[in-house]
């Protein structure tokens, strides 16, 4: 598609799974997007996209209505993520698809066994993509029990090259470096923890090097060849941990819990659909009271685990609890200020999933009516709040305005349940609301309200 607010930029959308949930969750009045059948329209869709993938590409980010911090700046972003293969509907890669359109160009991914690997990491193609200027997310998949970890040690290898950076810069400028590779050395040593500040810092040095080199002599070339050999680590990498609640809430959770105390700088993205889902529908940690799935045909019978709220109790660790479909802002403005924190964060996004037994197309939906029925609350916990004597917790989701046994009883992991065994699914059914109720006043009482 090609925009009529800036003629000369492409506007790049996600693949088609044929859901229909963009459709209709778009917001217009007259709709931006109609369903019809792949045969009536290939043929002239296919020259509209190879037209429109020819358009060149420009930087919009400096228009006032593209700023990436806002929900419709952010959609004029190249999402680096596309052609999932993902089930249809799936609650779990808009979430990638918005982070890459974020950070992108220059994520580090270390990705858990599970749903998002397989639809990450299928082959004959790989969904994790690159721009125009050849940057995308470096991406890699390791095992259901040690991801964390995983992601910890690629954390700490680009940490260690990036000291090791920062030495030959001074050591560089300690040698004689003077001139336009002075100045830019001195500018990325000001700015190189920051995304954007060394972005810039970095196209400076790249630039000045290649003429640099060459009239230096002794220590100072030796400095400066080895800034030129470690170029891919001038701009700051945005480390990201991404996984399933089967990997964060149960098999990965003590390498998680780890990884959250070490206070390194890494971004966690757990996509909760509440279940095992890539498996099968197994019940993990996750799943609430009373619902229905492998290992608990008969209703599970205990809670949630409050991962969020572990998380919390180290102090220094950004959390926050978000669901696309019911706050779009909200999402935004957690990822932008987890990913922007300097130490660990953890983000548990709420994903709809075929095992829930739901209306696929209707999935965004969905997630609104969980937070509106108090099923699923919306909060950041930010500890820069903290250091400057405010309330670091923010809770971002009203009192409920919804039926909660109405909301669960649209689903069938929990509707099955009145049908085998009637006799015990209106008391778990109770009990879950009551439990849901209590994590609302905690997280009300944290807000202090």
């Amino acid at each position: 598609p090609r925009s009529t607010l800036f003629p000369y930029t492409t506007l790049f959308r996600s693949d088609c799974t044929g859901c229909s949930s963009c459709a209709n969750v778009c917001p217009a009045k007259d709709k931006a997007l109609k369903m019809v059948p792949l045969e009536d329209s290939l043929k002239t869709e296919e020259a509209n996209w190879e037209y429109a993938m020819k358009l060149p590409v420009r930087d919009m980010s400096a228009h006032p209505l593209c700023k990436p911090a806002t929900v419709k700046g952010s959609q004029f972003r190249q999402p680096l993520f596309e052609f999932s293969g993902a089930c249809a509907g799936c609650g779990e890669t808009p979430y990638v698809k918005l982070i890459t359109q974020l950070f992108g160009d220059r994520m580090v991914v270390a990705n858990a066994t599970g749903c998002s690997s397989i639809y990450g990491g299928s082959a004959p193609t790989c969904p994790y993509t690159k721009n125009a200027e050849g940057h995308g997310p470096a991406w890699a998949n390791s095992l259901f029990e040690d991801n964390a970890e995983y992601g910890y040690g690629m954390n700490l290898a680009y940490k260690a090259r990036k000291e090791k950076l920062v030495a030959d810069v001074n050591a560089a400028l300690a040698a004689g470096a003077d001139g336009a590779i002075k100045e830019a050395l001195s500018d990325w040593l000001a700015n190189n923890n920051t995304a954007d500040g060394s972005k810039k810092a970095a196209e400076a040095v790249k630039a000045a090097l290649p003429a640099a080199i060459k009239a230096a002599k002794g220590e100072l070339k030796e400095a400066l060849k080895a800034i030129k050999d470690s170029e891919d680590v001038l701009v700051k990498k945005s480390i990201w941990i991404f996984g399933g609640d089967g990997w964060a809430y149960d098999i990965g959770y003590g390498g998680l819990d780890h990884v959250l105390a070490s206070g390194e700088d890494v971004n966690v993205l757990v996509v909760d659909t509440e279940v095992y889902s890539n498996t099968g529908g197994q019940s993990s940690k996750s799943t609430p009271t009373g619902s229905v799935a492998k290992f608990a045909a008969s209703g599970k019978r205990t809670k949630k685990k409050d991962l969020g709220m572990m998380a919390m109790s180290y102090g220094y660790v950004y959390v926050a609890q978000v669901a696309m479909g019911a706050n779009q802002s909200q999402v935004l403005k957690a990822i932008a200020e987890a990913e922007a924190y300097p130490g660990p964060s953890l983000i548990i996004a709420y994903a709809t999933c075929i095992n829930h037994g739901i209306d696929m197309s209707n999935g965004q939906a969905e997630m609104k009516k969980a937070v509106e029925a108090g099923y699923w609350q919306l909060y950041r916990y930010n500890p820069e709040l903290a250091e400057q004597g405010k309330n670091p917790f923010t809770l971002d989701s009203k009192d409920p305005t919804g039926n909660y046994q109405e909301f669960i009883s649209g689903e069938t992991r929990y509707k099955s349940l009145a049908k085998t065994h009637p006799e015990i699914a209106q008391q778990l059914f109770e009990r879950a609301e009551i439990e849901a109720k209590q994590r609302l006043e905690t997280y009300k009482a944290k807000a202090g309200k």
